[in-house]
């Protein structure tokens, strides 16, 4: 049986919950254990994935990057997105982005409660289609 691990940046709770619960249901639904693991921002989710590469046959990154006034957004953003794409392609895993790159909260609100479980059951339902 398939065994998933879901990296969860915890720097806006209440947007991760949502995710979670998004990739959790479309999990369950196609009846795949899964386990998760809570970092405290995206930058981290890439490393953990790495770490984790030989111990699950999929990965979904969960988590939320709202622009500031500073060039922060941009490094995160970027960063956080680069790294899972470098370890999809380069090591072969099968990763599905969850990562919500957004102006404000709103537009983030609005991505997590979307049909079919919002963007964390869209992650999920990619991190199935690779494995």
């Amino acid at each position: 049986m398939s065994r998933v691990l879901i990296v969860e940046a915890r720097f806006y709770p209440h947007i991760s919950d949502a995710l979670l619960e998004g990739a959790v249901k479309a999990l369950e639904e196609a009846g795949v254990k899964y386990e998760r693991i809570a970092v405290p921002g995206a930058l981290e989710i890439p490393g953990v994935i790495k770490l984790a590469a030989n111990h699950y046959d999929g990965f979904i990154a969960l988590g939320c990057v709202i622009r500031g006034e500073t060039y922060h957004f941009e490094i995160v953003a970027n960063e956080s997105s680069r790294g899972i794409m470098d370890l999809t392609v380069r090591e072969s895993l099968a990763v599905g982005n969850g990562i919500l790159t957004v102006e404000d909260e709103e537009q983030a609100l609005v991505r997590v409660h979307g049909a079919g479980g919002g963007k964390g059951g869209d992650a999920a339902r990619a991190c199935l289609a690779l494995m």
